[in-house]
């Protein structure tokens, strides 16, 4: 069993004993009384490189990252950084996050924000949404086809942009074929952890103009978020790099300002 099988059998078992204490006919019900949510896509597309900024306490690979405390603290100091959205870890057995850190940065911050887990059935889009969600996290790696086309299908009609994340060449045209507006291409290898920071550079042409462009994983500073720039980045995802920072406002701001010029003729993606 590789250590994403691992990863998502737990959150499996985790989202069998919430569903036990709240059934799916009540986070339908809440969420038909809830706002619309965040346009994810248009706060991606601004002008030049963005910063979808992580809450991550851990990771499998490294262990403990950093003490977050207050979740929505962090997240404030990357949106006054200038994050264009922020990214909350919501698996608890090895990234020591919970649902609660996604509903308190919802409830602090005015960004987009993304439930970062390992949703794999319609309950936890469901869950995700009544949380603040306006992105999810689809691992393609994780999804048989017909539970990505499913699972997007379901996101799109609750209101959440999915963001759809590969690895390789065979998981980009499963996801494109699968209809992902929205594209997250891991530098990390989820079934062994590895980490191969040229896989955005040999994905990205093939992925359509209309599509987004999200780098993900390995970011280390500046250098990087230029790296992906030069080849076609709408936006990149940082954890790591931001939580051991002293200052998470000081480090957001400066991936930002590291970034090239943004082109004159803004792009229009559906979402």
């Amino acid at each position: 069993m590789s250590v994403l099988d691992e990863i998502v059998a737990g959150a499996r078992a985790d989202m069998r004993r919430r569903e036990r204490e709240t059934g799916l006919e009540v986070l339908i019900h809440r969420v038909r009384s809830m706002p619309p949510t965040r346009d994810a896509v248009a706060a991606l597309l601004r002008p030049g490189v963005q910063v979808i900024a992580e809450v991550k306490r851990r990771s499998p690979s490294k262990g403990a990252l950093a003490d977050v405390p207050d979740p929505a603290d962090l997240a404030a100091a990357y949106e006054s950084g200038g994050a264009a959205a922020v990214s909350v870890l919501t698996e608890g057995r090895r990234f020591g996050g919970t649902q609660a850190d996604l509903r308190a940065v919802r409830d602090r911050v005015g960004v987009p924000v993304l439930c970062k887990d390992f949703l794999v059935t319609p309950y936890q889009l469901w869950e995700a949404r009544t949380c603040g969600a306006d992105l999810a996290l689809l691992i393609v790696a994780a999804l048989s086809r017909g539970e990505l086309v499913d699972l997007i299908g379901l996101a799109g009609r609750i209101g959440l942009t999915p963001l759809v994340e590969v690895h390789d060449r065979r998981e980009l045209d499963l996801a494109l074929s699968a209809g992902a507006r929205v594209i997250g291409v891991n530098a990390r290898d989820l079934r062994t952890l590895r980490i191969d920071r040229s896989v955005f550079e040999r994905l990205a042409p093939h992925i359509p103009d209309d599509v987004v462009k999200v780098a993900e994983s390995g970011v280390r500073g500046p250098d990087d978020v230029l790296g992906h720039a030069a080849h076609g980045a709408d936006a990149v995802l940082v954890g790591e790099h931001l939580v051991t920072h002293g200052s998470p406002a000081d480090a957001v701001a400066s991936l930002l300002a590291a970034r090239p010029a943004p082109l004159s003729v803004p792009r229009r993606v559906s979402r």
